[in-house]
């Protein structure tokens, strides 16, 4: 083995000796093949290690990626939350607006009032309102909304009102049919179930035969509490009985979504 590495060591010296001695020109002519061949192959090497420093500077860590994830989410939420109150206030603006040309427009004098209490046991009997005797409401006042009538005044303190409704039986309203000679009186009546009250207009002829559609009115008979010429509802139904005829009759007003009414205060 040292008589191997003596020679080898010999002939490496040898080696680097003649490279030495070799002329300048033919040392230079040597060095500019070498970097020929090798310049490739260390840009290759300094290209990829560049990109690699590049990615790693570019990529952000796992709670990085959470945090900005959290940041977008409660973005979205903030985005929603102000798309649906701006929807709620379009929707708000657009009812008042419509309240406001009803009362514009109507023949009664009439004052806006705020439904602010309805009981769960008494959801299609009563509400109370926001309006007493302090704005000139007086008990057995017609209360009605840009739909249709609603009920009537009954107990009335200085700021609220307590009004019973037209789905209630205990309101009954005498009406007329548009384009006939038909009257009757108009009153709720409970239907099994959660359903809503039905409006039944009775009394009528038996050989009336209203279609579904026709629009009923109040009758202003002489002494009754409410005008003539309030919308009540259509027909839905018509039922030829023995003696008489009925007919069921949907409401112009939603019982089921009161917010906004009208007292009528009097004619204009």
């Amino acid at each position: 083995m040292s008589k191997l590495y003596l020679i080898l060591s010999a002939v490496a010296v040898a080696i680097a000796v003649g490279f030495l001695a070799l002329p300048t020109g033919i040392m230079k002519s040597w060095q500019i093949r070498f970097l020929d061949v090798s310049t490739p192959a260390l840009e290759a090497g300094s290209a990829i290690g560049d990109r690699i420093s590049k990615l790693n500077t570019g990529l952000k860590t796992l709670d990085e990626l959470e945090a900005d994830n959290a940041a977008l989410a409660a973005q979205n939420s903030q985005l929603r939350a102000s798309h649906q109150l701006l929807s709620e206030m379009e929707a708000e603006n657009k009812r008042l607006r419509a309240a406001l040309d009803y009362s514009e427009r109507s023949t009664f004098q009439l004052l806006p009032a705020e439904i602010i209490s309805r009981s769960a046991s008494s959801w299609w009997n009563t509400v109370t309102i926001n309006r007493g005797f302090s704005s000139k409401v007086d008990s057995s006042q017609p209360v009605l909304t840009a739909g249709g009538l609603v009920g009537r005044t009954t107990t009335v303190a200085k700021d609220v009102s307590i009004v019973l409704l037209l789905t209630d039986e205990n309101c009954r309203v005498a009406a007329r049919v548009e384009g006939s000679h038909e009257q009757g009186i108009v009153s709720g009546r409970r239907v099994v179930g959660n359903a809503p009250p039905e409006l039944i207009l009775n009394f009528l002829s038996r050989d009336a035969n209203l279609q579904p559609g026709t629009k009923v009115f109040t009758a202003g008979v002489s002494g009754a509490v409410f005008p003539a010429g309030i919308l009540i509802g259509i027909v839905k139904e018509f039922r030829a009985r023995e003696l008489d005829g009925q007919a069921v009759i949907e409401p112009a007003a939603d019982f089921s979504r009161l917010e906004d009414v009208f007292v009528v205060l009097g004619s204009k």
